[in-house]
């Protein structure tokens, strides 16, 4: 199993952390999306590595942008 976590901006409410878990669930090998608002981060397990280039195109599909 792999976590990553990745800082995201702009997340301001519910609403957001659904999108942005939505959108991020849908990338290959994704098995868990946790998202922290407070703190503005969306940690991501898998079974294996996750390309972070999709994660981040899934955070910006969700209309969010992925900081670092």
């Amino acid at each position: 199993m792999t976590t990553s976590t990745f800082e995201v901006q702009g997340m301001t409410c519910a609403h957001c952390v659904g999108a942005v878990k939505e959108e991020v669930a849908r990338v290959d090998g994704v098995t868990e999306v946790g998202v922290d608002l407070p703190a503005g981060q969306v940690t991501v397990t898998s079974a294996g590595p996750v390309d972070p280039g999709a994660v981040r195109a899934a955070v910006e599909e969700a209309g969010y942008q992925v900081v670092g």
